[in-house]
């Protein structure tokens, strides 16, 4: 019996490889650096293999190859974009996690507890949220890029473990942050089965776990249409499940909600964007030949999508739980790019996956801003009156309102305009009336806010906007430049992505 040595080009793959090893060594400073040292140290290499990570992605970024681990990852256009998003809004979350205030003394302590007080007392800090991160950017990087099942699976994975566990370590409101991590740890651990029932069906129906290999028994007619569908619609569930599509977004307003601000926004831009990349490859590459078989669900799980979210936002009394739900609308709304089943859709939407995760993380930037004596303040009714209070935080977070409502010279606008063009050119009609509806709607919870915040008097309930960190004002900074960029001039992104963006087939 022979053993054939693994062939693998790490000049492609170190970009992955460089954020696994800044892992690797978090986790050795854990072990054996001093209590005293270990955030400093912790930060330092979490944002040298970010930096690093970027860079390394820059320089290979024109060699494409369908071979960089023996076919199990494809490094192309559409491949780079996606992990560059990533990279980017992942040094952004960095910037905002960094700011320790938001994260509990010593997680594995029952709420309420001596060992609780007793840490609160020392003023312990929890630096192992820096390695949890890296490794979850791995796996966010290695899912946009994988082609076959088990590397897609195992990159879910990496990227889902760790973040269920940074889910629980709010320093405040444990029991609910507690709560949020258990839940999005059990209906993930659902969605990844029924990622591996789907991916043993497709298996079934093509006998093999490539995409290509799926590809060429849709193409040829081989197989067992029923496994297909099954297949199809089980893999589907469970990558539908991390971009928070309904019906699979229950987790979603309770994880927000319940967990550390900095790791909620973190969530929400960069899991999309490794989601949603894993889905265009799978639907543009393996299913293309099969969409009349796919395309009636998806378009309807879109626009139920749109609507629910919009709809349901409106009654929410919490910021974070507001958020989530137009997380869920912006679900629907990105569908449109997977639907339309074009290079412009493409295009548009990792075009949408950018300038919504840049405004997700700055959006929850400032809602970390907003305390009382008990720490985040996310009841709407207490943000009454803000802008008398801090004229430019409310300026700053209404901004990035407008910008997930869509209004021009935002880049919310020119998002949405893009996606629902490639969605028009598909004929995709009713994907077009229920997205302009859906925006119309989610845009009066949006101006709701912003009139709470500017035309509304001050609550006189210990509310208050402290002045942020260096790193948090990064953060926000960033954030609000480049939205404001993208929406007034957002032709060289747009030209560049259309230059770059293709899947290898």
């Amino acid at each position: 019996m022979s053993f054939t040595a693994p062939v693998l080009n790490y000049a492609q793959l170190a970009p992955m490889l460089i954020v696994l090893g800044g892992a690797l060594i978090g986790v050795l400073i854990e072990a054996f650096a001093p209590r005293a040292s270990r955030h400093s140290s912790q930060l330092f290499i979490t944002v040298a293999a970010l930096v690093s990570s970027f860079a390394a992605l820059m320089q290979v970024r024109t060699q494409s190859s369908a071979n960089a681990a023996m076919g199990s990852v494809a490094f192309d256009g559409a491949g780079v974009l996606l992990q560059a998003s990533i990279l980017v809004i992942a040094l952004l979350s960095v910037f905002l996690i960094a700011d320790q205030e938001n994260f509990t003394a010593l997680p594995a302590a029952v709420p309420g507890s001596h060992e609780e007080r007793e840490s609160l007392q020392l003023d312990l800090r929890v630096t192992e949220v820096y390695p949890l991160t890296l490794f979850a950017v791995a796996g966010m990087l290695l899912f946009p890029v994988s082609t076959d099942l088990i590397t897609l699976f195992v990159a879910l994975e990496v990227l889902s473990l760790p973040l269920y566990l940074m889910a629980g370590l709010s320093r405040r409101r444990r029991l609910m942050s507690q709560e949020a991590a258990l839940k999005y740890f059990l209906l993930g651990a659902f969605s990844s089965a029924f990622f591996l029932f789907g991916a043993a069906y497709l298996y079934g129906y093509s006998g093999s776990i490539t995409f290509a290999g799926i590809q060429s028994s849709v193409v040829g007619g081989s197989g067992n249409d029923v496994f297909l569908l099954l297949g199809i619609a089980f893999i589907s569930v469970g990558l539908l499940f991390k971009v928070g599509a309904v019906p699979f977004h229950a987790w979603s307003p309770d994880v927000y909600q319940g967990a550390p601000t900095a790791i909620t926004g973190f969530m929400a831009a960069a899991t999309k964007i490794a989601a949603f990349g894993a889905i265009l490859r799978i639907f543009y590459v393996s299913f293309a030949n099969a969409q009349w078989q796919w395309s009636p669900a998806l378009v309807l799980i879109a626009i139920i999508t749109m609507v629910f979210g919009s709809v349901v936002a409106i009654a929410q009394p919490d910021v974070k739980r507001m958020l989530a739900y137009s997380s869920i609308a912006h679900a629907g709304f990105l569908l449109a790019g997977v639907i339309a089943l074009s290079k412009s859709g493409l295009d548009a939407t990792i075009f949408y996956l950018f300038a919504y995760g840049i405004a997700t993380v700055g959006a929850f930037g400032v809602v970390t801003l907003v305390r009382d004596s008990s720490g985040e303040v996310t009841d709407l009714n207490r943000w009454s009156g803000l802008g008398k209070r801090s004229p430019l935080v409310a300026s700053v977070f209404s901004f990035f309102l407008l910008a997930f409502a869509g209004i021009p010279l935002t880049s919310g606008f020119i998002g949405k305009f893009s996606i629902f063009s490639s969605a028009y050119e598909s004929g995709s009609t009713w994907i077009l009336i229920s997205g302009v509806l859906s925006s119309a709607i989610a845009a009066f919870f949006y101006i709701r806010v912003i009139v709470l915040m500017f035309f509304k008097d001050p609550v006189e309930d210990g509310t208050s906007v402290v002045i942020p960190s260096a790193l948090t004002t990064i953060t926000i900074s960033v954030a609000a430049v480049i939205t404001l960029i993208l929406g007034i001039f957002p032709s060289p992104l747009i030209d560049f992505i259309a230059s770059t963006a293709f899947f290898i087939r």
